[in-house]
């Protein structure tokens, strides 16, 4: 298990656990809230969400996709799979993950105020409070807990950002699809056609999607929660299917059924975020509840 003096030494070196262009690991989000923003009467302004205008903010959003698009190659993913798919780099509790995930904030960041764990309870209680089963509930708590690669040394771009499959043609529905030029699959004929080493609706547990926090957390969780959990999990970054439809021709029809949850997700994953923090005190003894009922008390990673 990770011991607190460990996470401390991460803390006092700044950025040391974020390689990349990205300020802050989470600024790939705010992309997001300017592609897909909130419709309805609850609509947010741009200027409401966090300082998307700011210029150079936009430039290392842009870098960050440059760079995971070029690298983010089917040779890579299967090695990142028989790197860390072991489950052997680290045993912590659950708590000890979130732990580490509050190190990943940014002090020069002027718009950073929450931490991710009270990041993580927005997502969890929008989901509690329109009443859905524990589970779902925590799920939105757990997300992203697979960002703890960033304690491994991964670079931001095989950690966070849009999900895609590879070893197949990349969509041009997925983000900054011009940077797929860069990726030497894009140029080799096993991997460049529509289903590449894949047939057709072959399933999607059946395709390598690029390597981040979603497919890490989904094999540390396999075992633990309900399938549509797991779905969530794994697919939640998957933006070019449940936003763009782009890869109905490799899922099957459990995949279509299961997206259903996946979708319903989204909202509570992008626009819970809110500037008021939740009461981490008061609500820490329900989640250690719902921790303990499906989890282990520590689990590898």
């Amino acid at each position: 298990m990770i011991a607190y003096n460990q996470l401390y030494e991460i803390m006092k070196t700044p950025k040391a656990n974020q390689k990349g262009p990205l300020n802050n690991i989470d600024d790939w989000e705010d992309d997001l809230l300017m592609r897909y923003p909130e419709s309805g009467d609850k609509a947010k302004t741009k200027e409401e969400f966090r300082n998307y205008v700011d210029s150079e903010r936009v430039d290392t959003v842009k870098e960050f996709y440059r760079l995971n698009h070029k690298y983010q190659t089917y040779n890579f993913v299967v090695s990142k799979e028989q790197e860390f798919l072991r489950l052997n780099k680290r045993e912590m509790s659950l708590w000890e993950a979130v732990d580490f995930l509050n190190t990943l904030i940014d002090d020069s960041d002027p718009d950073i105020e929450l931490d991710q764990l009270q990041h993580l309870l927005q997502t969890s209680e929008a989901i509690r409070a329109d009443g859905h089963p524990d589970w779902f509930v925590l799920t939105g708590f757990l997300h992203d807990i697979g960002k703890v690669l960033c304690l491994f040394g991964e670079p931001q771009w095989a950690v966070v950002g849009d999900t895609f499959p590879v070893g197949c043609a990349f969509s041009d529905k997925v983000v900054y699809s011009e940077f797929f030029n860069e990726n030497p699959d894009t140029l080799n004929d096993k991997y460049n056609s529509k289903y590449g080493v894949y047939s057709k609706n072959c399933g999607l547990d059946n395709v390598k999607m690029s390597w981040g926090h979603d497919e890490y957390l989904y094999q540390i969780m396999k075992d633990y929660l309900p399938e549509p959990a797991l779905y969530i999990i794994r697919y939640h970054s998957f933006y070019a299917q449940h936003k763009e439809n782009a890869y109905e021709h490799l899922m099957n029809k459990k995949d279509v059924e299961m997206f259903e949850w996946v979708k319903k997700f989204n909202p509570y994953d992008l626009y819970s975020k809110a500037p008021v923090p939740p009461n981490v005190e008061e609500l820490r003894p329900y989640y250690e509840g719902l921790v303990s009922k499906y989890l282990p008390n520590t689990i590898r990673f």
